[in-house]
Parts: C-alpha cells; sequence; structure tokens
C-alpha cells in the first residue's frame, strides 16, 4: 500500500520542479568533503551505478562515512522510515498518517527498541553512534529540506514548516523491527482462521491450509542431514492449570469476531516497509565445490519482497585499508539505508544469503475485559495503561491511550469505532455483559540483540564465527545459507522461536487464537539455539532454501505455515541437471519461469467438456502445445500462459471467494495451488459449489468450465479476439511506486517525476522468478525478486549481483533507475570486491576528510 495520499494541485510543480533545487539536492561524489569527527581521511569510490566502496582506518571511521553516504543518496527514504517506524508519520504526511501511527505506538516498536539499545555490545553501540554522526554531518551540511530531496519540496507545498530532526542511533534500530514484523509468520491465517470460526466448519477452513506435501516437496533438510535433539522445542509439562481445550465456538461469539475485525483492519493500517503476503518469500542455495565448474561453492539469492522506488536495498562496500582485529571489516552487499553494516552479501572468507524461515512467532489472545481489569487465572488483574501524543502536520495533535495486558498491546483498541461495536455484542441470541479484546504476543516486542549479528556476520571468516553470529538473530528468523572461501557450505535456522500449546485440540501450537484467561496457554519459553536446525556440508553438497518446510520432523515445533515447495523443487531439479553447476548457471536458474501446478491443472482443463464451443475452444487450444512457462514476450508460450493464469483467477473465485470476506479472498500462491490440488480429486467436495447460485449446486467440472469461459471473455475485452496476439507481458506489469508522492490523489505529472514503469513482466506467484500478482485484485506485480546475486567463491571479484532500481533516491539522479531495465531482462553487474577490480571499476572519487570544503 502507499504510505500516503497526498493530494497535491498541478498548479505547485512548476514551483517545485525547478532546476536549481534538484541539483542542490544531489550529492557531491567527488572531490573533497569534511565530515566531523572523522580521525582520519575516508575515501569513497563509485562506480558507473554510483555504488559506494567505502575505505577508512577504524571501524568507527567506516560506519561514519557509511552513514554520510547513505543520508546523501537516500536521506528522505531514511526520514521517512524513521518516521513511520516511531509512529510519527502524521508529522511528516499530516492527517493521512494517524491511523498507521495509532497502531504503530500501541506496539510501541520505539520504546522497545529503546530498551535494547543499552543491552547491545558496547561495539554495537558505538558503531550505531558513529552512523548517526555521519547522517548529522550530512544533515549539518544542508540548509532546508528541500536541499535534501525533492519529496521535502512537495510536502513543504502543503505541510511548510517541517524541519529535520538530528538521527540516532534508535534511529537505525528501530528500523530493525519494522523489518521483523514484515517478516514474522503466522499472523495473518492466526487471524483469517479466527475470523472464518463459526462462518463455517473446521473442516471447511482446514481445506484452504493444506498439510505441507512433504512427499512430494523436499524440505531444506533431510533426516540425515538433521534430526532433533530429544525434548527439542517442547513446552513444559504439569503447569498449575492443566491443559483445556477452547471451545471452537467461543471465537465465533460476535464480541469477539468483531474484535478480532478490529485488530485486523488496525494492522492492515501499518505500511509495507519491505512487502506483505507471501511474495516476502525469497530464494537462496548453495553449491559445494564438487558440484560446481570452478570448484568452489557458488551462493545465489534473490528475495522477493515489495516493489517500489526507490527500492527496498542500497548497495555498498564495507573496508578497512588494514583488516585486523581491531578494524575486522572487508565486506561488501546489500545494505538497507538507515542501519549500519552489510545484511547480505560476503566479505574476503564467507559469503552468506537469507529466505524468510517464517516461524510463528507471534499469537492471538482473546481477553475478557472488565473496565480497566482483564481476567487472568480466576481474578481481575489491572490493565496497564499509558497515553501517548501524535503530532499532526497542519492539524491538531492526537491523544492516544494505549492498553496492554500480560500478553502484550491490546490491538483490538487501535480504531475504536470496531473495537466497540464488540464489548457488548450478544452471544447466541443473549446479551452478554463481558468485553471481548484482543492482545498481540510477538517476538519483535522484545529486546534483542539482532544488531549485534549483524556485525558479527561481516567480521566472520569461518563457520564457527557465523554461526556464534546466528544465534543473536533473533528476530526476524531467517533461513541462513553460507559458503566459505574453504569449501565449505552450510544451512542455519535462527530466530526466537516461542514453545507454546494449541489452544483447540489437535490443532497445531499457535494455529487458533488462545484464550487470555488461562495462563496454561502463555508462551513457556523459546527454543534453544542448539536445537534450531542446522547443517554443515551436507553430503549431497546442495542446499536449496526457497520457504519451504525446513525439516519432516515436528520438533522443535516452528511452524504450519510454509511456502509449499514449489520453487524449491523446481530450483533442485534444475540444479541436479548438470554434472557441475557454472556461475552463469546459477543466473539463468534464477529465472526460470516454469509452473509445476500448471503440469497437474491443465490436464484437467484440456479434459473439460466446452460443448462445442469453437470461441471457447479456441483459447483452450493454446494450453495443448502451452511449456508451462511465463514469458513476456509475443510467443506462443506467452499467449498460453495469459490464458491459464486468467482461468486461474477465475477459478479462484468461482470456488472460494463466494465464501470468504473480500480481504480473505485467494491470492492464488503456493497454499491456494495446493488447497486447488487436493480438492482436484474430490469432485463433489462443497467447496465447488458456488453458493452465488443457490439454485444450482456446482461441482469441479462445472467451475472448471465457467472458469475456461469466463476467462476466454476477460481476455477478449482486455487483449483482443485473437488469442496469438495475446501475451502474458501486456497483463502481467509492475509500476515502480513512491511510497509518498507516487500514489492515487497525486497529480500525474508529480507522479510522472517519481515513478517509473510500467513494465512487461515475466514470472508467476510460485516459481522461481517470483513476479508476484494477487489474483483477487489483478494481474498487476506486487513484489518480485527485490535484487539478485550470485556469489563465486573462487573468485569474490567475479561474482554478479543486480538491484532492482537503482542505489540513488533522487529522482533526477542517473542512478535513480539505472539498474531497472538490466534487472528486468534478467541480467546482472559484475560485483567488484578487491581493491585493484573496485578501484579500475571506479568512475568518481569522493574523500572525507576531517577538515577542508564543506561544500
Amino acid at each position: 500500500m502507499s504510505v500516503l495520499v497526498l493530494v497535491v494541485v498541478a498548479a505547485i510543480v512548476l514551483g517545485v520542479l525547478v532546476v536549481g533545487q534538484v541539483r542542490r539536492s544531489l550529492p557531491q561524489t567527488s572531490g573533497e568533503l569534511a565530515v566531523a569527527g572523522l580521525r582520519g581521511d575516508v575515501t569513497v569510490l563509485r562506480d558507473a551505478h554510483g555504488i559506494p566502496q567505502i575505505y577508512a582506518d577504524n571501524p568507527e571511521d567506516l560506519f561514519r562515512a557509511q552513514g554520510f553516504v547513505a543520508a546523501q543518496d537516500r536521506f528522505f527514504q531514511m526520514d521517512l522510515r524513521r518516521h513511520v517506524t516511531s509512529g510519527r508519520l502524521s508529522e511528516l504526511v499530516g492527517e493521512a498518517g494517524l491511523e498507521t501511527d495509532r497502531v504503530i505506538r500501541t506496539m510501541g516498536w520505539r520504546r522497545i527498541a529503546a530498551k535494547e539499545l543499552p543491552t547491545l555490545d558496547p561495539t554495537t553501540q558505538s558503531y550505531l553512534r558513529a552512523y548517526a554522526d555521519g547522517v548529522n554531518a550530512y544533515i549539518n551540511s544542508k540548509g532546508s529540506p528541500s536541499d535534501m530531496s525533492l519529496e521535502y519540496a512537495v510536502l513543504a507545498r502543503k505541510f511548510p514548516n517541517y524541519r529535520v530532526e538530528q538521527w540516532s542511533a534508535l534511529d537505525s534500530l528501530t528500523w530493525l523491527k519494522a523489518m521483523a514484523w514484515d517478516l514474522r509468520g503466522d499472523y495473518t491465517d492466526e487471524l483469517a482462521r479466527a475470523r472464518l470460526a463459526g462462518t463455517m466448519s473446521m473442516r471447511h477452513i482446514d481445506a484452504l491450509y493444506p498439510p505441507y506435501p512433504y512427499r512430494v516437496h523436499a524440505p531444506i533438510l533431510s533426516p540425515q542431514e538433521w534430526s532433533p535433539p530429544p525434548g527439542a522445542g517442547e513446552p513444559e509439562r504439569g503447569t498449575k492449570h492443566g491443559v483445556r481445550e477452547v471451545a471452537y465456538r467461543s471465537l465465533a461469539d460476535p464480541g469477539a469476531k468483531r474484535a478480532f475485525s478490529a485488530v485486523n483492519a488496525a494492522l492492515r493500517a501499518i505500511p509495507d516497509s519491505l512487502g506483505r503476503g507471501e511474495g516476502v518469500g525469497s530464494n537462496a542455495w548453495v553449491v559445494g565445490g564438487e558440484h560446481t565448474t570452478t570448484g568452489k561453492p557458488l551462493l545465489a539469492n534473490d528475495p522477493h519482497l515489495g516493489v517500489g522506488i526507490p527500492g527496498i536495498w542500497y548497495q555498498a562496500g564495507l573496508h578497512c585499508r588494514t583488516v585486523s582485529e581491531q578494524c575486522p571489516f572487508d565486506v561488501t552487499g546489500f545494505t538497507f539505508a538507515g542501519l549500519p553494516g552489510v545484511v547480505i552479501g560476503h566479505n574476503g572468507h564467507i559469503a552468506w544469503g537469507f529466505t524468510n524461515l517464517g516461524p510463528d512467532v507471534s499469537d492471538f489472545y482473546l481477553e475478557k475485559v472488565a473496565g480497566g481489569s482483564y481476567l487472568r487465572d480466576g481474578r481481575y488483574r489491572p490493565i496497564h495503561v499509558r497515553r501517548e501524543t501524535i503530532r499532526v502536520a497542519g492539524g491538531k495533535d492526537e491523544q492516544v491511550t494505549i492498553r496492554s495486558t500480560v500478553h502484550g498491546p491490546i490491538m483490538s483498541d487501535v480504531l475504536p469505532d470496531l473495537a466497540s461495536a464488540g464489548s457488548n455484542a450478544p452471544v447466541r441470541g443473549k446479551e452478554q455483559h463481558e468485553r471481548y479484546a484482543v492482545s498481540l504476543a510477538w517476538t519483535g516486542l522484545r529486546a534483542d540483540h539482532t544488531a549485534d549479528a549483524v556485525f558479527a556476520m561481516n567480521a566472520a571468516t569461518n563457520w564457527k564465527e557465523f554461526r556464534a553470529a546466528a544465534k543473536d538473530f533473533a528476530t526476524p528468523a531467517q533461513n541462513l545459507v553460507y559458503a566459505d572461501t574453504e569449501g565449505h557450505i552450510g544451512y542455519q535456522a535462527p530466530g526466537l522461536v516461542p514453545i507454546r500449546r494449541s489452544a483447540i485440540k489437535h490443532a497445531p501450537p499457535g494455529y487458533w487464537p488462545a484464550p487470555g484467561w488461562d495462563s496454561s496457554y502463555d508462551w513457556q519459553g523459546f527454543v534453544d539455539f542448539s536445537d534450531m536446525p542446522h547443517v554443515l556440508d551436507p553430503a549431497d553438497g546442495l542446499i536449496v532454501t526457497a520457504n519451504q518446510a525446513v525439516t519432516a520432523s515436528s520438533k522443535p515445533f516452528l511452524t504450519t505455515e510454509w511456502g509449499y515447495g514449489f520453487r524449491s523443487e523446481r530450483i533442485h531439479q534444475l540444479l541436479t541437471l548438470d554434472e557441475k553447476v557454472s556461475p552463469a548457471r546459477m543466473g539463468r536458474i534464477q529465472l526460470d519461469t516454469r509452473n509445476l501446478f500448471a503440469r497437474r491443472l491443465v490436464p484437467m482443463l484440456l479434459g473439460v467438456d466446452l460443448h462445442r464451443d469453437r470461441f471457447i475452444e479456441d483459447a483452450q487450444q493454446l494450453l495443448r502445445t502451452w511449456d508451462y512457462t511465463a514469458p513476456a514476450d509475443d510467443s506462443s508460450d506467452s499467449a498460453a500462459a495469459a490464458y491459464y493464469n486468467a482461468v486461474w483467477a477465475h477459478l479462484l473465485r468461482l470456488t472460494f471467494d463466494d465464501e470468504l470476506p473480500s480481504d480473505l479472498q485467494a491470492d492464488g500462491g503456493g497454499r491456494w495451488r495446493e488447497a486447488v490440488g487436493e480438492l482436484l480429486a474430490h469432485p463433489d467436495d462443497a467447496w465447488w459449489d458456488n453458493k452465488s447460485t443457490p439454485a444450482v449446486t456446482e461441482g469441479r467440472d462445472e467451475i472448471l468450465r465457467q472458469a475456461m469461459v469466463d476467462a476466454r471473455l476477460g481476455l477478449t475485452k482486455t487483449l483482443g479476439k485473437k488469442t496469438n496476439s495475446w501475451s502474458w507481458g501486456r497483463l502481467h506489469q509492475l509500476t515502480l511506486r513512491h511510497d509518498v508522492v507516487g500514489g492515487d490523489g497525486v497529480p500525474g505529472i508529480v507522479q510522472s517525476v517519481f515513478n517509473r514503469g510500467a513494465y512487461d513482466m515475466p514470472g508467476d506467484s510460485a516459481v522461481i522468478d517470483a513476479n508476484g500478482w494477487n489474483a483477487s485484485e489483478g494481474y498487476e506485480v506486487n513484489w518480485a525478486p527485490s535484487m539478485r546475486m550470485v556469489v563465486d567463491l573462487a573468485h569474490l571479484d567475479r561474482s554478479r549481483w543486480v538491484n532492482q532500481t537503482g542505489n540513488s533516491g533522487h529522482p533526477w539522479s542517473g542512478h535513480y533507475d539505472d539498474q531497472i531495465e538490466t534487472w528486468i531482462a534478467g541480467e546482472s553487474y559484475r560485483w567488484p570486491f578487491s581493491r585493484e577490480a573496485v578501484q579500475n571499476a571506479s568512475e568518481e572519487t569522493l574523500t572525507l576528510t576531517t577538515s577542508g570544503s564543506t561544500g
């Protein structure tokens, strides 16, 4: 979602888009600049894409320079992020930010980060402060906000009094909470099941959440590669209150359901920092040297996150001129503007990549509230209350009251109108006087040491040091793939994963909201790091992670909400086609668009009796020679992909959406493919019956026929009558929109300055080249590979990388969008690492000095 719908009259544009102002906001990238606080000179080399490689003599200068350079390129993005994550968006964009601020203040991301900061390693704290000093040196070197970025000039026409605050270590640390929130697991599905309870049977709901197909799609680690220690992740026995099943019907009480609806609406108000839904995934795999043409490991990664411009990642290199114990950094990769260090990348010894592990790290608790108290083990206890003030640009301040129980913040309070509707609703026809509220327990609301882990990974030189760093990577929990120049490959699942009981008998832990009034359903600790799955040098020499199940073991319990393995299975197929895998082959695999599920569905579609309707059969014929790929060109396979995906969207609508709330309709991702795959074997299942046609009881074959008819009619209107003129790329398009001034309600002339696109896109939601779309909303790409990288551990300077957009956040910079076309084409750039390679690739040199020019 766009962070802001900002109403701006087109007349202001002429006053904003002036050449002088644009030039003032662009960074100086050559010559000399003084940066306060530096102990020595720092060299910043930039290549043809404006990617900085920073060289310093000590770590504080290194991170001070990183903060300065990131602010030069991306300060508005950094400032926006800190306003969002601190619940202060309204200070920047006015009333449009109020809903977001209420939700984030209720969770208290910044308050948690403030508790966390003093517990971090002293060196981590010093690095965060140094980074902040560098950002502030940039802020202090500029005049008005409009001299920093064009967005401020646009916003100033409506909110002229905005002043940029100094950056702090806390601003960087709070960003980690937003990252953890977007990459959490299960809460969406847990809340969805609670909302469906009572409107349909448990069996009917279970069909929407099919079990993971272990026999068909292998988990990351086989039983031979890892097995759980005895007792791993098991809940403690014999708690005071014992285990009591929550009655399923209690979740369906009107008071509870309205409270769950309030929570759902509130949480949807949080902007996407990284992405939302099944698209928050990724591919990462590593191949041992015995299976590569280089004789050393190869590691690939392409995180699937939300789309927008400027992009999520900022490329940079951080180099101590002399690597030592005192200055251990010689690392390069993908960073977050606003956070020191490298998040994904490699140093001179190791490389690592991430995919989302997605364990269930959040739970909702149904609370019985009476006045200012809530029921807990038979007696009422006082609700914790705090009050905060939200400042609103151009408006009045708003006071918010935030309530919490022992489990966490009461999220059903955030939108008062919805919450009050559930306060005293009748239950089973009788007036009830209990007040239901819904609180949230989430690991991200606990202080942790993830920031320590980032720096420790950057400096690690071997598997032992890497695992020690991963131990602190608490939130968000990620699948970590590893390779080193000594030839080792590895996998580690880190993260803070709670141990708890199930709220309903026979259901997995955390699958349903639990009764907050019974402490036996509370979290009972966390899985010990030593019990988390890991492997070093598996016998087959391959590790593939694409959000599939980690192991087939239920211990320790991580989640049931895995990706369903369509991407991981295809990656494994492609890696094992040849005896040896080359770096170029790794890159080509990232572009594969073959749809494994289509191989199951298409034969069913070809068998459908279309009653000799030549108009529909003409489209059906496209599927007979289709190779199951999804190119964006004008080929016959592209035409077939367009028809198949249109059929898929209509199939989901006809099968599921007649029984689901509008915001829970089928998006078409891996879970829905597995659900439909199960239903195909049961032609008379109740899900096939379209409830919007009460006089008719449809079965599988009729729904398939209607989907094919509706798809043909829809594409005829959209793409034309001739099926050979259809193209998947003409349907499946990407527009890269700016979070603040690129959305609806903004004049087109302003949008055209900040947005890019539309671009015809290949790929699909559950294929390797995962340019995802939501089948309930349309074919537009709403998540995609945010970057791609292939690291060659034999020759680090031959590694490849590409960003989704560009490294700059300034729309008139040549580096704002200079990687888009390459990224779309599936190509990449040489990734220099050694000082010699970086020097040869550099086009500009900036020296940051302790004294000199302040230009």
